[in-house]
C-alpha cells in the first residue's frame, strides 16, 4: 500500500501496510513481532547476497517503524532506536554494493526518509535522505536495465512527491 504524505496525513512509502487494516494495537504488535523474529532468526542470517541482506533489514527497520508509529513512551523510543538501527545497516550495504539505481536502495532511501520525516521529526534529514537517494538516481538513469525500471522510476517519484510535499510543509510551517 502505498501511501501520501499530505499535512497531517501519511507520507509515500514502498509497501507498509495501513494500521487500519490491522485489528487491535496488540494484534497488529504480535504480527510485527513474529515478523521480527523471523528477520532476525531465519532471514537475516541466511541472507547471502547484498541485495537480500539490504531487502531483509530493510523489512526489519520497516516493521520496527510500523511499531513506533502506535506504541507511545520507552516502548516507542525503542522501536525507534530499533528502526534506526535496521536502516542504517542497511543503507551501509546498499551504499557499498547497490547501483543508485536499484529498487530495493531507493525504497529503503524511500522508507527512511519517512521514518525520519514522521518518527523524528527530522524534516531536513527527510528531505536531504530523500533529495539525495533521487539525484544519485537521476544521474545513473541511462544505466537502468529494462526489468528494474518501472519499479525504479515508481520509487523516485515517489521521493520527489514526497520532496514536493515536505518542502512545501516546511515552507507553511515557517510561515505561521
Amino acid at each position: 500500500k502505498l501511501e501520501l504524505h499530505r499535512g497531517g496525513g501519511r507520507s509515500r512509502t514502498s509497501g507498509s501496510p495501513g494500521l487500519q487494516e490491522f485489528g487491535t494495537r496488540s494484534e497488529l504488535s504480535k504480527i510485527c513481532d513474529g515478523i521480527l523474529g523471523l528477520l532476525e532468526t531465519h532471514l537475516i542470517p541466511s541472507a547471502s547476497s547484498a541485495e537480500s541482506k539490504v531487502f531483509y533489514l530493510k523489512m526489519k527497520g520497516d516493521y520496527h517503524r510500523y511499531l513506533a508509529e502506535f506504541k507511545t513512551g520507552a516502548e516507542r523510543k525503542e522501536a525507534a532506536e530499533s528502526t534506526l538501527l535496521a536502516y542504517k545497516s542497511a543503507q551501509d550495504i546498499a551504499l557499498a554494493d547497490l547501483p543508485p539505481t536499484h529498487p530495493i536502495r531507493l525504497g529503503l532511501a524511500l522508507n527512511f526518509s519517512v521514518f525520519y520525516y514522521e518518527i523524528l521529526n527530522s524534516p531536513d534529514r527527510a528531505c536531504n535522505l530523500a533529495k539525495q537517494a533521487f539525484d544519485e538516481a537521476i544521474s545513473e538513469l541511462d544505466t537502468l536495465g529494462e526489468e528494474s525500471y518501472k519499479d525504479s522510476t515508481l520509487i523516485m517519484q515517489l521521493l520527489r512527491d514526497n520532496l514536493t510535499l515536505w518542502t512545501s510543509d516546511i515552507t507553511d510551517d515557517a510561515g505561521d
